[in-house]
């Protein structure tokens, strides 16, 4: 017996290739990586068209932006295909929070077809809201699928808001 023959992926082999590729380890490897890649890929991509734009990693939960001005800090988030009556905005303390629910449903009757589908979800998100907002102040309006919500600051804060210079040395 030759020290070769030892080895697993030296066995077997026809011209130098492999007789099957479940014979050769690096084969195995491949296919699963790629498997491991496919089940990471389906969270983030097998979603309802009726709720695209929402990240489903940890339920379903809307991009949002957050910019502090001058005079206000405007949070922002992407709720497409909600209705308002669908959305709630709380302030608590200094957390700003939105929760909401969307629920779509879909019925396709045809001769020799029935085709129902439903795809539900919620999400919540506390956003932190810094010292110096005026909660009684607090503004939300939505419109064509996004939330737009205005925390104005007080006019201490204001006062204290100052833009600091970024030089390249």
């Amino acid at each position: 017996m030759k020290f070769k023959d030892l080895i697993p992926w030296h066995r077997e082999k026809e011209n130098g290739i492999f007789k099957h590729e479940t014979e050769s380890p690096f084969f195995a490897l491949q296919r699963e990586m790629n498997r491991m890649f496919d089940d990471f890929s389906k969270s983030f991509f097998d979603t309802s068209p009726d709720l695209k734009g929402m990240d489903f990693h940890q339920g379903v939960t809307p991009k949002v932006d957050v910019v502090e001005t001058e005079k206000a800090v405007e949070v922002t988030a992407e709720l497409a295909g909600m209705e308002e009556k669908d959305i709630e905005v709380n302030m608590n303390h200094d957390m700003l929070v939105i929760k909401g629910e969307k629920k779509a449903e879909k019925e396709d009757k045809k001769e020799g077809y029935y085709l129902m589908e439903r795809s539900y979800g919620s999400f919540h998100r506390a956003i932190p809201v810094p010292a110096g907002v005026d909660s009684d102040k607090v503004t939300a309006k939505f419109k064509n699928g996004v939330l737009k919500v205005t925390l104005p600051k007080t006019e201490e804060a204001q006062k204290d808001f100052h833009k600091i210079p970024v030089s390249s040395n």
